[in-house]
């Protein structure tokens, strides 16, 4: 389950236009740690964009529900409602148009490949020191900026 809250995570950093995620993970503080030491596969304490991007393939497949290779709406939808418990009109940004943002073949779903790309733009985005890897404090900062809740 923590996979496919990282899934919907990422694919609402990325249909934001990188600017924003879901705040759907504010329910388990610890969460992104735990994250963060799934993607370290070498455990040297760092995240590298190949690490990163592996994750973003683990997630793409755990959200894609019927295998087919593409990542729908209704699966983003589905998913959304699985992990927050709520309705998918929540959603900051509608599942479309999250795919929208990143389906670089106009095919209204996403491929893995589309969604690796996105990673890897969303990567860059988290890397704040621009050092190449991603430390715990930074995917930390970067979750913590997502679940700020939008001033009224």
């Amino acid at each position: 389950m923590t996979s496919i809250r990282n899934i919907v995570v990422g694919a609402i950093i990325v249909g934001s236009g990188l600017a924003a995620a879901t705040v759907t993970l504010a329910a388990k503080p610890n969460l992104t740690e735990v994250e963060f030491k799934k993607m370290d596969t070498n455990k040297d304490g760092r995240v590298s964009s190949e690490e990163y991007a592996q994750h973003a393939r683990q997630m793409f497949a755990t959200l894609d529900a019927d295998k087919d290779g593409k990542l729908t709406a209704a699966e983003m939808d589905a998913a959304y409602q699985r992990v927050t418990g709520k309705p998918v009109g929540s959603a900051a940004l509608p599942a479309a148009e999250k795919i929208k943002a990143v389906d670089s073949d106009a095919d209204g779903s996403l491929n893995v490949e589309e969604y690796v790309a996105s990673s890897h733009a969303m990567f860059a985005k988290i890397d704040s020191n621009h050092d190449s890897f991603l430390s715990k404090e930074e995917l930390l900062a970067a979750h913590a900026a997502t679940v700020k809740k939008p001033a009224a």
